[in-house]
């Protein structure tokens, strides 16, 4: 079934990748399902096949996001919508849900509930906390107040609704009317069953999982674009493997923008790990992970591939476990293994212990393992402290466990997008803004990436742009990135085609030429002068707004009246500022100067370095930061550390905001474009840490930008 999912999709150029242990196995690497050489990774047979599990394995497959619509149809005309159904998915309360439910329920007005709401943490699953509804001017000991939070307890993790699962497939002999109840999905030609996901092992039923994921995307377009303008057909095979200036790159954590490692906590473990090989590229997609950080497992395994610690095994048994991660324990696939050879466990019972990890925290069921695992190891000779440290790594694995078969089919997308990135970057560059939104970064901060690295950015113009972004040649050097017309906020693509089929006639004359030949209303127009993308037919955004006023009311009351002369009107230009502002409103960057660049010397005066000086500061120094806050990354860990990007006119600066500190800064945390950061640099190699000790919010220096052209420099 999925080897025939899997060729539909590339006899359509869909690109497709399997993942996970079953896909990573010699059958699957035969037919084509996935590209990993098994002989590459060392897989468990029993985490994916065994006589106690007694049921096929599932088989993931990723395809393009915005193409997998194509798939999903091909099954259900293949084995018809009797037999085939999406499975669905039990959603529960989080926190801010089922406050805003509670409160709705005992009539609290639409403002009060919707702060109520804004209390709680994005995916938190408690009520909100006592401080937070102080600070928002709620009083926590009301009784109306009391009962909300009271129900809200009771109410976080009940079902909410039945939802339709991503791409979990069932695929049945016999009409599925029979077996299970089925109802039509929201969306056209969809059907869906309406059982949970998770029950589907418990009755036998087979589940296909055709997923999506934004960087096939991504990689297909750039495939495409670089066939286009280099005329030569790369694939993921065929993209040259163990390429040094690629590793080079990745040690530098110049990663903004591919697959798995962009995140800032990965971009900080890059520089110390300094992966040199595809197998270095597992362990570093999977490090960064729930599971090995929560049993302490990552910091050994950095010491001891620097040599700075000895590399050790539990025992002699276990070495041929351990010894591909230098004694650490840093995979799903490991704690099996450890289950298997230190406490006794066969095979099926070590995949009822994987399948434990992943529903704990739903379902518990940890707790005899626990028992066992301790009482095992000691019989076998292995320390009570040990055992814990698995115990741990396997609660971990419940919030993510990564399998290293899993790994290694990311790592393998991991390699080809950074390739891409330091082989082609305007390509690559161009094809994750036409595929946005995906990952980390917007668009505006993959130009600003593209920017520093010197390649050529053209602005978004009527005489050249097309819907998508695209390449224009330039001699002896990669290709200028063009803007495309998706770019303009709020731009419609039958608009856009319009444009560019008008075109193919000949150049546009000025404003009226297009707007009539391309058939444009007036809210096209105005959309387009605003995001300067008549320039060129108008000279800047003042003069354009001006014409399409014109052309407007020659359609308008005074149509069919003979045109009248008048003297040309002179209209100033847009200031710096009114340009930078007018360019972040439409397209959502700017092409002009950063807007740091224009308060470097507020920022001075405020004695705030900016990242380029950072490298000047040692390790221990206090200084303080100003940056556009372009992210703010909270991750799975135990330590509570909040990590934000800030961004000026030279780069990108890493900040690590402990959680008393956010506790305490929470409106500045979360509400300011603009932060400053009073901190202390912290730098291990080549990574480099700012400390928050202090944050303030200047924001507010954003709208005082009315710096002319004339008095930039």
């Amino acid at each position: 079934t999925v080897h025939d999912i899997v060729n539909f999709a590339r006899s359509q150029s869909i690109l497709c990748q399997g993942r996970g242990s079953a896909a990573n196995s010699v059958v699957c690497f035969a037919l084509g399902i996935t590209e990993i050489d098994p002989d590459r990774s060392t897989l468990l047979f029993e985490r994916f096949l065994s006589r106690e599990r007694n049921e096929p394995p599932d088989i993931d497959v990723d395809f393009e996001h915005d193409r997998r619509e194509e798939v999903l149809q091909y099954v259900f005309q293949r084995y018809g919508r009797h037999r085939a159904a999406l499975t669905a998915v039990v959603s529960t309360y989080h926190g801010a849900g089922a406050v805003r439910d509670v409160a709705k329920a005992l009539g609290l007005p639409p403002d009060q509930v919707n702060a109520l709401a804004d209390c709680c943490g994005h995916w938190s699953d408690t009520p909100p906390a006592v401080e937070r509804l102080r600070e928002a001017g709620f009083d926590p000991d009301s009784p109306v107040l009391r009962r909300v939070l009271s129900l809200t307890g009771q109410l976080i993790g009940f079902p909410r609704h039945l939802s339709q699962h991503p791409g979990g497939f069932v695929i049945s002999e016999q009409p599925l009317d029979t077996l299970v109840p089925v109802e039509n999905a929201a969306m056209a030609e969809r059907t869906i069953i309406q059982w949970d996901k998770d029950d589907l092992d418990a009755v036998g039923l087979l589940k296909v999982d055709v997923l999506a994921l934004g960087m096939l995307s991504a990689i297909r377009r750039c495939f495409d674009l670089i066939h286009g303008y280099r005329d030569q057909r790369l694939s993921l095979a065929s993209i040259p493997a163990e390429d040094l200036a690629t590793y080079e790159m990745i040690g530098r954590a110049d990663t903004i923008g591919v697959f798995q490692i962009e995140s800032r906590a990965q971009m900080s473990m890059l520089p110390r790990l300094k992966p040199k090989n595809f197998y270095d590229l597992v362990i570093e997609v999977a490090i960064v992970r729930p599971g090995p950080i929560q049993g302490g497992m990552v910091h050994p395994y950095l010491r001891r591939r620097d040599k700075k610690e000895k590399v050790t095994y539990p025992s002699a048994e276990l070495k041929e476990v351990l010894q591909r991660t230098l004694g650490v324990p840093l995979f799903q696939e490991q704690v099996m293994q450890i289950a298997i050879v230190a406490v006794d466990y066969t095979p099926g019972e070590a995949d009822q212990l994987r399948r434990s990890m992943a529903a704990w925290k739903r379902h518990g069921g940890l707790e005899p393992h626990r028992l066992r695992l301790r009482d095992g190891m000691r019989a076998n000779g292995y320390s009570d402290e040990f055992a814990a440290q698995i115990f741990e790594q396997i609660k971990g694995f419940g919030s993510y466990g990564f399998p290293e078969s899993h790994a290694a089919s990311f790592a393998l997308l991991t390699y080809a997008s950074c390739w891409l990135k330091c082989h082609e970057p305007a390509a690559f560059a161009c094809a994750l803004i036409n595929s946005w939104p995906m990952g980390f970064y917007s668009p505006d901060q993959i130009l600003q990436d593209a920017r520093r690295h010197q390649l050529a950015i053209r602005p978004v113009d009527v005489r050249a742009s097309t819907w998508d972004c695209s390449l224009e040649p330039l001699a002896g050097a990669q290709p200028a990135l063009r803007l495309g017309l998706r770019m303009i906020k709020g731009f419609r693509e039958d608009d856009a085609r319009r444009i560019e089929a008008a075109r193919g006639h000949g150049p546009f004359v000025d404003i009226a030429d297009l707007g009539q030949r391309a058939r444009l209303d007036s809210r096209a127009q105005e959309l387009l002068a605003d995001a300067g993308a008549l320039r060129g037919l108008a000279g800047h955004r003042h003069r354009a707004r001006w014409e399409v006023a014109g052309v407007q009311q020659q359609l308008g009351l005074f149509a069919g009246l003979p045109r009248q002369e008048e003297a040309p009107v002179v209209l100033p230009r847009p200031t710096v500022g009114e340009d930078l502002q007018a360019d972040y409103l439409s397209v959502g960057t700017t092409l002009g100067p950063h807007p740091l660049a224009l308060l470097r010397g507020e920022l001075k005066a405020r004695r705030c370095r900016s990242s380029r000086e950072l490298l000047e500061v040692e390790h221990g120094r206090p200084v303080s930061v100003a940056g556009l806050v372009t992210g703010r990354q909270r991750p799975g860990t135990a330590s509570g550390v909040t990590f934000v990007t800030l961004e000026d006119e030279f780069g990108n600066v890493n900040v690590v905001v402990w959680r008393d500190l956010a506790e305490r800064q929470r409106k500045v945390l979360v509400g300011a474009q603009l932060l400053k950061v009073d901190g202390t640099l912290e730098t291990e190699g080549e990574v480099r840490h700012l400390i928050a000790g202090r944050l303030s919010d200047l924001s507010d220096l954003l709208s005082g930008i009315t710096v002319r052209s004339r008095d930039f420099r």
